[in-house]
């Protein structure tokens, strides 16, 4: 549903940024006598409440999905009965592995 780099800039605004700006301005607003201070930070909540959504949709929707795998490893027994595994990597090749910190592939048997 949304790209990395969207739902990690969610992630950070829903887990830090509008938790820590209603609390500061809920603060602020006790102490210089701000106006509106419920209407602020519920605002501010109900944002964040619909962020959490989107980025948990999200999130759900991409544990469902292969897209979290690099590859698959294959496994078939030869006649001779040795196991052979050969590896298929994803878009992007053997190239981009070597950029990420780990990579997660699907194992598919022959004998599934």
């Amino acid at each position: 549903m949304l790209n990395n780099k969207v739902y990690n800039i969610l992630k950070v605004l829903a887990t830090t940024v509008l938790p820590g700006l209603g609390a500061l301005y809920f603060a602020l607003a006790e102490i210089w006598d701000l106006p509106k201070a419920s209407e602020v930070v519920g605002t501010i909540a109900a944002i964040n409440v619909f962020l959490g959504v989107l980025v948990n949709v999200s999130s759900v929707q991409y544990g469902r999905s292969d897209k979290k795998y690099g590859g698959v490893i294959n496994t078939f027994n030869k006649a001779d009965g040795t196991k052979v595994f050969s590896l298929e990597v994803d878009d992007g090749g053997l190239y981009d592995l070597e950029k990420k910190d780990s990579v997660l592939f699907k194992i598919k048997s022959d004998n599934e």
